[in-house]
Protein backbone atom coordinates (compact mmCIF):
# COMPACT_ATOMS: atom_id res chain seq x y z
CA UNK A 1 0.00 0.00 0.00
CA UNK A 2 1.46 3.54 -0.69
CA UNK A 3 2.00 6.23 1.52
CA UNK A 4 -0.83 8.18 -0.34
CA UNK A 5 -2.96 5.02 -0.13
CA UNK A 6 -2.04 4.48 3.79
CA UNK A 7 -2.88 8.20 4.81
CA UNK A 8 -6.74 8.75 2.56
CA UNK A 9 -7.43 5.46 4.97
CA UNK A 10 -6.13 7.45 7.71
CA UNK A 11 -8.01 10.28 7.74
CA UNK A 12 -11.19 8.35 6.63
CA UNK A 13 -11.48 8.94 2.71
CA UNK A 14 -12.71 6.50 0.16
CA UNK A 15 -9.52 5.74 -1.35
CA UNK A 16 -10.08 6.77 -5.69
CA UNK A 17 -7.16 6.69 -7.60
CA UNK A 18 -7.53 10.72 -8.75
CA UNK A 19 -7.29 11.21 -5.32
CA UNK A 20 -4.10 8.97 -4.43
CA UNK A 21 -2.57 11.14 -7.48
CA UNK A 22 -3.76 14.42 -6.17
CA UNK A 23 -1.99 13.55 -2.92
CA UNK A 24 1.26 11.80 -4.42
CA UNK A 25 1.57 15.16 -6.04
CA UNK A 26 1.48 17.02 -2.51
CA UNK A 27 4.15 14.28 -0.91
CA UNK A 28 6.26 14.82 -3.52
CA UNK A 29 6.32 18.27 -4.30
CA UNK A 30 7.89 19.78 -0.71
CA UNK A 31 6.37 23.16 -0.88
CA UNK A 32 2.44 24.66 -1.69
CA UNK A 33 0.43 24.03 -4.80
CA UNK A 34 -2.11 25.92 -6.76
CA UNK A 35 -4.82 24.33 -8.28
CA UNK A 36 -3.66 25.41 -11.56
CA UNK A 37 0.12 23.49 -10.35
CA UNK A 38 -2.30 20.44 -9.62
CA UNK A 39 -4.20 20.52 -12.73
CA UNK A 40 -1.02 19.99 -14.66
CA UNK A 41 0.96 17.49 -12.50
CA UNK A 42 -1.75 15.39 -12.96
CA UNK A 43 -2.47 15.67 -17.01
CA UNK A 44 -5.57 16.05 -19.02
CA UNK A 45 -7.43 12.72 -18.07
CA UNK A 46 -8.38 14.54 -14.94
CA UNK A 47 -11.29 16.91 -14.61
CA UNK A 48 -10.76 20.46 -13.33
CA UNK A 49 -14.05 20.08 -10.91
CA UNK A 50 -13.33 17.00 -9.76
CA UNK A 51 -9.72 18.36 -8.43
CA UNK A 52 -11.30 21.25 -6.83
CA UNK A 53 -13.55 19.05 -4.90
CA UNK A 54 -10.63 16.55 -3.94
CA UNK A 55 -8.60 19.65 -2.87
CA UNK A 56 -11.88 21.02 -0.82
CA UNK A 57 -12.39 17.50 0.38
CA UNK A 58 -8.78 17.48 1.69
CA UNK A 59 -8.83 21.02 3.31
CA UNK A 60 -12.06 19.89 4.95
CA UNK A 61 -10.48 16.63 6.39
CA UNK A 62 -7.41 18.53 7.82
CA UNK A 63 -5.01 16.91 5.11
CA UNK A 64 -4.06 20.61 3.79
CA UNK A 65 -4.44 23.57 4.11
CA UNK A 66 -4.26 26.78 2.61
CA UNK A 67 -1.48 29.31 1.52
CA UNK A 68 -2.36 32.45 0.62
CA UNK A 69 0.05 34.27 -1.64
CA UNK A 70 1.22 37.82 -2.37
CA UNK A 71 -1.57 37.66 -6.04
CA UNK A 72 -4.02 36.95 -3.86
CA UNK A 73 -4.46 33.20 -5.08
CA UNK A 74 -4.46 30.28 -2.77
CA UNK A 75 -2.23 27.47 -2.64
CA UNK A 76 -2.57 24.25 -0.47
CA UNK A 77 0.08 22.43 1.61
CA UNK A 78 0.16 19.20 3.61
CA UNK A 79 -0.99 19.98 7.33
CA UNK A 80 1.97 18.48 9.64
CA UNK A 81 0.36 19.28 12.44
CA UNK A 82 -1.88 16.77 13.55
CA UNK A 83 -4.78 18.51 11.70
CA UNK A 84 -8.66 17.08 12.00
CA UNK A 85 -11.41 17.47 10.32
CA UNK A 86 -12.33 21.37 10.62
CA UNK A 87 -9.55 21.82 13.45
CA UNK A 88 -7.00 22.94 11.90
CA UNK A 89 -3.38 24.41 13.95
CA UNK A 90 -1.30 26.42 11.51
CA UNK A 91 0.45 29.06 13.26
CA UNK A 92 3.79 29.15 11.21
CA UNK A 93 5.15 30.94 8.80
CA UNK A 94 4.92 30.74 5.05
CA UNK A 95 7.74 31.62 2.73
CA UNK A 96 7.43 32.68 -0.60
CA UNK A 97 10.48 32.61 -2.80
CA UNK A 98 10.68 35.24 -5.34
CA UNK A 99 13.14 33.83 -7.61
CA UNK A 100 12.10 30.22 -8.00
CA UNK A 101 7.79 30.90 -6.96
CA UNK A 102 7.72 28.35 -4.73
CA UNK A 103 5.62 28.56 -1.45
CA UNK A 104 6.88 26.44 1.65
CA UNK A 105 5.58 26.06 5.28
CA UNK A 106 8.22 27.15 7.53
CA UNK A 107 6.99 24.86 10.46
CA UNK A 108 9.80 25.64 13.20
CA UNK A 109 9.52 29.12 12.54
CA UNK A 110 6.02 30.64 14.98
CA UNK A 111 4.06 33.68 13.91
CA UNK A 112 4.31 36.23 17.30
CA UNK A 113 1.50 36.06 19.25
CA UNK A 114 -1.15 39.23 18.45
CA UNK A 115 -3.01 40.81 20.56
CA UNK A 116 -6.64 41.59 19.44
CA UNK A 117 -8.65 44.33 20.61
CA UNK A 118 -11.78 43.58 22.99
CA UNK A 119 -14.60 42.00 20.75
CA UNK A 120 -12.47 40.09 17.91
CA UNK A 121 -12.12 36.76 17.75
CA UNK A 122 -9.32 35.35 15.50
CA UNK A 123 -10.29 32.69 13.59
CA UNK A 124 -6.86 31.95 11.74
CA UNK A 125 -3.69 33.88 10.80
CA UNK A 126 -1.53 33.64 7.80
CA UNK A 127 2.19 34.61 7.63
CA UNK A 128 3.90 35.10 4.56
CA UNK A 129 7.65 36.14 4.16
CA UNK A 130 8.85 36.85 0.60
CA UNK A 131 12.12 36.66 0.09
CA UNK A 132 14.97 34.00 -1.65
CA UNK A 133 15.28 30.77 -1.05
CA UNK A 134 17.61 28.70 0.45
CA UNK A 135 18.31 26.23 -2.63
CA UNK A 136 17.94 29.70 -4.87
CA UNK A 137 20.77 31.35 -2.60
CA UNK A 138 23.15 28.40 -3.77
Amino acid sequence: MTLAAKTLKAFNLRHTNGREEVLDLFLNAGHALAHNDVENGLGPDHDRVTIYRTLRTFLDKGLLHKVLDDEGGTKYALCRDNCSEGHHHHDHVHFKCETCGQTTCLDKVSIPAIALPEGYNRKEMNLLIQGVCQDCNK
